[in-house]
């Protein structure tokens, strides 16, 4: 079951602006990678369901999770049919997230009161999703849509809750221009974890970066 529901869930990606996209099949690499998030303000972190058994991993992470971060909301992100989904609730998933939209999947998470967040590329998208309970929605990918087509939608749908993912990278510009958009939190994958960093397991330098990105973010908002 979630640790959190999906009104904390939905609060926690708010609070901090930013949730990390990250997977690795070695469930140790993972602990120290969500740990190092956490202690860098992270709140809401999406575990990438990729590879044969990454929902293993993900099993592993979560128990971690609980006991050494808290007040962390652990999700998951690539899913795309209501099996998979199911799967992650049951080992604790407290959101799902994917690349695209997939009204089925909109019926196993409400049923557990879990945020699904599905991928959008178009203002009808978004608000078909919306209609099945997606109160938070992904435009993805970000840097083929632009920030134009996410101040483009606010304008006629200001109720619209958007997370934008794909083309997102942990400098100032880059967060201020999403974040003036109108987005209400923007989720990252490879920049906010160069694959040199994680391989020289410098965990202080992914705290360090989720610490200047969510600065960053506070900054735009004020």
């Amino acid at each position: 079951m979630a640790k959190f529901d999906k009104v904390a869930v939905l609060a926690k990606m708010g609070a901090t602006g930013m949730v990390p996209v990250f997977y690795h099949k070695d469930a140790e690499i993972a602990k120290k990678v969500v740990k190092a998030c956490y202690d860098g303000g992270v709140r809401a972190f999406e575990f990438t369901n990729r590879g044969d058994f990454a929902h293993e991993v993900f099993a592993e992470v979560v128990k971690f999770a609980a006991k050494e971060c808290p007040e962390m909301a652990m999700g998951v992100g690539s899913v795309v049919d209501p099996a998979t989904a199911a799967l992650y609730i049951q080992l604790g998933a407290c959101f799902v997230v994917g690349p695209l939209f997939n009204p089925e999947v909109s019926k196993i998470c409400n049923r557990r009161l879990v945020p699904y967040t599905p991928g959008c590329g178009s203002v009808s998208e978004v608000g078909a999703a919306q209609e099945t309970g997606c109160d938070l929605c992904k435009i993805f990918p970000g840097d083929v849509l632009g920030t134009k087509l996410v101040k483009g939608l606010m304008a006629p749908m200001p109720w619209s809750k958007l997370m934008v993912t794909g083309g997102v990278s942990p400098d100032e510009e880059n967060l201020t221009s999403w974040i003036k958009a109108g987005v209400y939190c923007v989720g990252m994958g490879s920049k906010l974890f160069p694959k040199d960093v994680i391989a020289a397991e410098n965990w202080q330098a992914i705290s360090d970066k989720c610490a200047e990105a969510l600065g960053y973010i506070a900054k735009a908002r004020a």
